[in-house]
């Protein structure tokens, strides 16, 4: 439906304005031709009812409808006017879904007196009514509004996303060998086509994560192949090097290669980032693309390949060794961790906790990863987790551990099942599970075979549930545009701020049934700050909003502006960013670490988007960076206290007035009784997770004990 859709826009673009004459050619492209043919049994005919109606004068009979039928009739339009079909269909005529609403009423007034009697048994009993009021529907639109369907037209011509296979021409005209490495985690794809990569005369890899970067940069450099680096915050340009490690945005579809390789080509679906990962599928310029990811997007490529004529190969992948849940769990008791586990919270405050209870009250070590962290302590953590010389034997770690460092995992334990979704609690996607469980048990590590397990008994009907999950098949990929797709599109708006425009963007832009337009929610709250910075072209403002910052962290966000401000004013943008004197003493100062080093990469990356007179400290912020990763890693050997949230650190500094040091006088160490609290949460205590996934599966229970139980205190999954 979707490209029959698309064709009759292409077909009708020229006769839009033309009046309604090109309806009979319409309809057909729409799919509504053949259902709808009048017979002689049938009153109804969608594709003349517009013309019929408009001949009815609705004064000169002045008698309405009765009662219990105008309800009838006023429900089927009611209907009709909230249909997500009906919405899509009308962008056949360039009818936007902003000005659909007040279409929709529009022809609700025309329909409602003029609508025959005899004709709605017919209507009310047919089993698609919107089907047969559409024709006449788009008949009205176009009919009522000319004008303004010409604008739209007009709008959605430059905010054009279909065939987003043309905009790269070169790759086009290179016949590109397209192989799949699908498979599990832990299965090695990506080890065999790295093995390729190296093999070729010259290669891209291109990475999810910088970390991740930074370890085939590492590796690839350590076995003879010379390889520099290209991220958003670092350029290491190594002599005589032809091939690259970056992260996927830095991906150039200007180079030509022998040997490109994308991982997790999963991540096309992504609301946010898939459209680099789309970019990246549809623009190298590379001989052979090695896609390495699980099976999801496997449809979608096809697909592609089968548009953009390039030769499609698969290599599937089985697990080295299966992945067996432990059905014991904890049993709601952190005494019961052992050495190579890795303890897996959705929060911040939980890793703390964690980490605060199981050094408190076991003689276990614990190193910390989560994401808020930089790239070089989360290394450096996974060194010393992976080192079995030193006393550091579990790791407590967010999602962030799912995906770019190599460890030494024995046994993966969910300490809950659920995260924060930045509006509610919300379990945990069966995808991410199956990928952060993977970690366990990896080839080559001091544990081959792979445990994984819960804190609670009540979360482990949940877990077995993910982890038998079939992947499920992806149907949409995204997309984003360039700049100078905004850039044409702006033309449209000359006094339209930039948050507005994204806005009419994203209401105008036109897409064919196998992509989606990702998501710009940080975009728009940094274009929307931005606005208040006078003298920024469009193309800075576009550059800026796409800068790597937390958009929840008041300090972070305060530096962007900053740095806009006194770019604007072509002015050298400076760092106003003060060394720590040390390590952090309190979760408060540890918070700021992390944002001193997320301002210092900010700095970096705009350093490299920008012209290279206009941020002059680069190598003053990498050896402050530097600085202060290692600092976080210090920190975090030492860290003992009870965490606090970035909120509560912005509400102490309002209340103190306070320049983000921390108070030096305040005891932030916990007692034995707060850390006690952790260990016994499952009945009692200060601190809870939420419990909805037990409510999910209590019923279940009930009925007896979990089928995937029985016979053993392990499940293979």
């Amino acid at each position: 439906m979707a490209s029959s859709l698309l064709l009759s826009r292409s077909r009708s673009r020229s006769k839009l304005g033309l009046g309604l004459g090109f309806r009979s050619l319409l309809w057909p492209r729409l799919g509504l031709g053949f259902p709808f043919s009048s017979s002689s049994s049938s009153l109804l005919d969608p594709t003349k009812l517009f013309s019929e109606l408009s001949s009815v004068d609705p004064s000169s009979d002045p008698k309405p409808l009765p009662r219990a039928d105008h309800e009838a009739l006023s429900g089927v339009v009611r209907s009709f006017s909230k249909s997500p079909w009906i919405r899509e269909q009308s962008l056949a005529i360039y009818l936007p879904s902003s000005f659909f609403p007040t279409a929709a009423k529009s022809f609700r007034s025309f329909l409602l007196p003029r609508f025959p009697l005899p004709l709605l048994p017919e209507l009310s009993s047919h089993p698609d009514p919107h089907s047969c009021l559409l024709p006449a529907f788009l008949d009205f639109c176009l009919h009522r509004f000319p004008a303004e369907l010409r604008e739209f037209k007009s709008l959605t011509d430059s905010a054009d996303l279909t065939k987003p296979h043309t905009w790269f021409p070169f790759a086009r005209a290179m016949k590109r060998r397209v192989v799949y490495h699908c498979g599990p985690t832990n299965s090695g794809k990506t080890y065999n086509a790295l093995q390729r990569f190296m093999e070729a005369g010259s290669g891209v890899y291109c990475s999810p994560l910088r970390l991740l970067a930074m370890e085939v940069f590492d590796r690839v450099n350590s076995l003879g192949t010379y390889c520099s680096l290209h991220t958003g915050q670092e350029r290491k340009t190594l002599p005589f090097s032809r091939h690259a490690a970056c992260t996927i945005e830095m991906a150039s579809t200007d180079e030509l290669y022998e040997v490109a390789v994308v991982d997790e080509i999963q991540m096309m679906a992504d609301p946010t980032r898939g459209y680099a990962w789309t970019r990246a599928l549809l623009g190298l310029k590379a001989d052979e693309i090695h896609l390495c990811g699980d099976p999801s997007v496997f449809s979608i490529v096809k697909k592609i390949c089968s548009e953009t004529g390039d030769e499609l190969e698969v290599h599937s992948y089985e697990r080295f060794k299966p992945l067996v849940v432990e059905a014991k769990t904890l049993l709601g008791d952190l005494k019961n961790v052992r050495s190579g586990d890795c303890i897996v919270a959705f929060s911040r405050r939980e890793i703390f906790e964690v980490k605060l209870a199981i050094e408190r009250f076991t003689g276990h070590k614990c190193c910390v990863i989560y994401g808020a962290l930089p790239p070089e302590t989360r290394r450096q953590q996974a060194r010393l987790f992976n080192d079995q010389d030193n006393e550091y034997d579990v790791l407590v770690a967010s999602d962030a551990v799912g995906m770019g460092l190599n460890l030494n995992i024995r046994r993966v334990v969910f300490y809950s099942l659920e995260k924060y979704n930045g509006d509610k609690m919300v379990p945990v996607d069966a995808s991410q599970v199956k990928q952060i469980a993977g970690r366990a048990g990896r080839r080559g590590s001091v544990y081959p075979d792979g445990l994984v397990t819960t804190f609670k008994l009540d979360d482990l009907d949940y877990l077995i549930e993910c982890l038998q999950h079939p992947f499920e098949e992806v149907k949409k990929v995204g997309l984003f545009p360039f700049f100078e797709q905004v850039e044409l599109f702006a033309s449209q708006f000359p006094s339209v701020t930039f948050c507005d425009l994204l806005d009419k963007f994203r209401d105008n832009c036109r897409l064919d049934g196998t992509y989606f337009l990702c998501r710009h929610d940080s975009v728009r709250k940094v274009a929307n700050m931005l606005e208040k910075v006078q003298g920024l072209s469009l193309e800075d403002r576009f550059n800026f909003c796409f800068a790597p910052v937390n958009i929840r962290d008041p300090k972070a966000m305060f530096h962007l502006l900053k740095f806009a401000s006194h770019y604007s004013q072509n002015q050298p943008v400076g760092l106003a960013v003060g060394m720590p004197k040390g390590s952090a003493r309190n979760d408060a100062e540890l918070l700021d670490l992390e944002t001193k080093h997320q301002v210092l990469s900010m700095y970096l990356w705009l350093s490299y988007h920008f012209k290279e007179n206009t941020f002059p400290y680069v190598q003053k912020a990498e050896t402050m960076a530097t600085s202060i990763a290692d600092l976080l890693g210090k920190s975090l050997a030492k860290a003992c206290w009870k965490p606090e949230s970035r909120s509560q650190r912005k509400k102490q500094l309002d209340e103190e007035d306070g320049d983000g040091d921390g108070d030096d006088d305040e005891s932030n160490g916990p007692d034995e009784e707060d850390a006690h609290d952790v260990l016994r949460s499952a009945s009692k205590g200060v601190y809870e997770r939420p419990r909805s996934l037990i409510k999910m599966f209590q019923s279940k229970r009930q009925n007896g004990p979990s089928k995937n139980r029985r016979g053993g205190s392990k499940v293979v999954v």
